[in-house]
């Protein structure tokens, strides 16, 4: 087995320990250079966060908030430790939220997933993420050229500019999207077309169904995905198939109960949250909004770092309920009034063509006057009506919904 490098493979607790020691350096690092956090952080002491634990106990920074932060303290919200003098390049995702481009050569960490996925130095890489507005194609990019992989600036669209450009230069592997990649393929056979050199591809961007990875693997190309944003960049990636995907060595991760900070057990779907040691654009607690759950043990490639289950749906489950919102972050608030239920879930249904929440309680045995309790909480947190439901363990699935709208229309 050949891996990108060392850190891949050694003891858990000697990554963790390196990781907080990275962690006390990037606060202390953050607490001077952005504004941003000398604001949040205000009075912290880095050499207290050595553990998990500690980490907990710092305040998240939610991507749903970076618009309104930035329309605040344009354009990064402060967030940024570095002047535009330093930077490289400057993008817009849609929101839209604004994202820069440091010093750095692989700013967001590829070069690994790459490497994971196939790809190998002098490989060239045909590049179908977008170049247009987006950080897309740049994230690939970095890494290839970290890799030492040249890369076809293909971009978007353009099916047959895309194959033509193949037959003449014959890459060695693809990145983008599974979808697209799956036309060129159908295209290219259509054409009779010789695209035979492609054998790997890095995905990403949306799901990658088997279906689509076994039609592409019987036309000779490896298919590997990662996961990753914008604003982070790698967050995990795929080594072996339908294994979960491996957290990427430049992270540190946690997956905490939607609405709240709070992490969750292994195995337990919650928000896929991620500290970044980038020196130009520090994320500290930066929750996602994506859902996700740690995959107990560790792959059967040999890498030894945390598994993620894959992309699990949205985090950010908030909805409008009769003219007003309700957000995960209320149902989080009332769950922590009350320890003794494990979980809840607030279903929000349209019978007769009127809105009703419905608080589903997860709990072992009812107390006397619970239910009363609970229904005046739930008003008091939403400033609505509801109805409350008792269902015993087990009886709320394990998928990170803290609200589920069933609202027909």
């Amino acid at each position: 087995m050949s891996y990108y490098d060392t850190l891949e493979t050694r003891d858990p607790a000697v990554r963790e320990a390196d990781l907080f020691s990275k962690l006390r350096s990037q606060l202390t690092h953050a607490l001077q250079a952005s504004a941003y956090y000398a604001r949040t952080l205000a009075g912290l002491d880095p050499a207290d966060c050595a553990s998990r634990a500690a980490l907990a106990g710092l305040p998240l920074t939610r991507k749903r908030e970076l618009i309104d932060l930035q329309k605040e303290t344009p354009p990064f919200g402060g967030l940024n430790a570095v002047g535009m003098a330093r930077m490289k390049r400057v993008f817009a995702s849609p929101g839209p939220i604004f994202e820069l481009q440091g010093e750095e050569l692989d700013p967001w960490r590829f070069a690994r997933a790459l490497y994971a996925a196939g790809f190998r130095p002098g490989d060239l890489i045909h590049n179908c993420f977008s170049y247009h507005f987006t950080p897309g194609a740049f994230l690939f990019e970095g890494g290839a050229r970290k890799l030492g992989c040249p890369t076809f600036p293909g971009g978007i669209g353009q099916t047959e500019q895309q194959i033509e450009a193949m037959v003449n230069l014959r890459p060695a592997g693809y990145v983008g999207t599974p979808s697209f990649l799956k036309i060129i393929v159908d295209k290219a056979q259509a054409m009779g077309a010789d695209i035979s050199s492609l054998k790997t591809a890095l995905v990403s961007g949306e799901a990658l169904p088997g279906a689509v990875r076994q039609a592409l693997s019987e036309r000779g190309i490896g298919v590997r995905q990662c996961y990753a944003t914008a604003d982070i960049g790698a967050i995990a990636y795929e080594t072996e198939i339908d294994a979960g995907m491996v957290v990427e060595e430049g992270v540190l991760l946690e997956i905490v109960r939607p609405g709240t900070g709070d992490p969750v057990p292994e195995g337990e779907v919650g928000e896929v949250v991620v500290t970044t040691f980038s020196r130009d654009y520090p994320l500290i607690r930066f929750a996602t909004g994506d859902l996700s759950a740690i995959l107990p043990g560790t792959s059967a490639c040999g890498r030894t770092n945390q598994r993620l289950k894959g992309w699990l749906g949205r985090a950010d489950q908030t909805t409008k309920v009769k003219g007003m919102f309700v957000h995960p972050e209320q149902v989080a608030e009332i769950q922590a009034r009350y320890p003794e239920i494990r979980r809840m879930r607030l279903v929000v249904d349209n019978p007769e063509a009127q809105d009703r929440m419905v608080l589903h309680c997860e709990i072992d045995a009812q107390p006397e006057g619970l239910h009363g309790r609970l229904l005046e909480t739930l008003r008091e947190r939403t400033k609505l009506r509801g109805e409350v439901a008792f269902v015993g363990g087990g009886g709320l699935p394990n998928d990170g919904k803290v609200i589920e709208d069933r609202r027909v229309y």
